[in-house]
C-alpha cells in the first residue's frame, strides 16, 4: 500500500513537473514570437514615422504629409516589406481606413475591437501587443494611438487643401473624426510558421 501511495505521488508530481515545463515552453515560444514580430512593427512604425516626421517639420500645415502618405506611404511598405524575411509581412489597418488596400479582415477586426472594449474599461494599455494564431501564421498586433499631429488629417477640423489631397487620392476616407488618444488602428506583423 505504501508503495502504490509512493508510486501515486511520484506520478502526479511527475506529470505536475511536466506541465510546469510545457507551459514555460509555451510561454517562452509566444515571448519569441511577440519579441520577433515587434521587431518588424517598428521596422515599418520608424521609416513612417521618420518620413513623417520630416515632412511635418518641412511643412507645418501638414500638407507635405498628406502627400507623402498618399503617393509614397504605400511604397515605403512594400519596400519595408523586401527586406524581412520570405515567411513574414508586415501591414497597417484601421477600422476606419483610408486607404482600402488597408481593409482588415475579420480576425484585424476582433482584435481592434478588443482594444477599444478595454479603452471603454479604462484598462487601455498602448504597449498592449497580442498575438494571434489564423491558420498556421501568427499575428503580432500593436495598437496604434492618434497623436496631437496626427489630427491635421485624421482629426475633425482638416484644411480644405489636406482635405483636398485626400479626396483626391482616397475619394472613399473614413479614417477622419478621431481625437488625441483614440484607437487610430494596429500594425500587424504575420509570421508564418516553417
Amino acid at each position: 500500500m505504501k508503495y502504490t501511495k509512493a508510486l501515486a505521488t511520484t506520478l502526479i508530481l511527475s506529470t505536475a513537473i511536466f506541465a510546469t515545463e510545457a507551459n514555460t515552453t509555451a510561454a517562452n515560444a509566444q515571448m519569441a514570437i511577440k519579441q520577433e514580430g515587434v521587431k518588424y512593427i517598428k521596422m515599418l512604425g520608424k521609416a513612417l514615422q521618420g518620413e513623417m516626421k520630416k515632412h511635418m517639420q518641412a511643412d507645418k500645415s501638414g500638407l507635405e504629409a498628406v502627400k507623402f502618405c498618399s503617393e509614397k506611404a504605400r511604397e515605403l511598405g512594400k519596400e519595408i516589406n523586401s527586406k524581412l524575411p520570405e515567411n513574414v509581412r508586415v501591414r497597417r489597418t484601421s477600422l476606419k481606413i483610408r486607404d482600402p488596400k488597408n481593409k482588415p479582415d475579420e480576425t484585424d477586426i476582433k482584435v481592434m475591437q478588443s482594444y477599444l472594449e478595454k479603452m471603454k474599461e479604462g484598462k487601455f494599455n498602448p504597449k498592449d501587443i497580442q498575438v494571434v494564431e489564423v491558420n498556421g501564421t501568427k499575428r503580432v498586433y500593436k495598437p496604434l494611438v492618434v497623436g496631437k499631429a496626427c489630427l491635421k488629417c485624421h482629426g475633425s477640423n482638416i484644411s480644405p487643401e489636406i482635405a483636398e489631397v485626400i479626396k483626391k487620392n482616397f475619394p472613399e476616407d473614413k479614417a477622419v473624426g478621431f481625437k488625441e488618444g483614440d484607437l487610430r488602428g494596429v500594425v500587424v506583423a504575420e509570421i508564418k510558421q516553417k
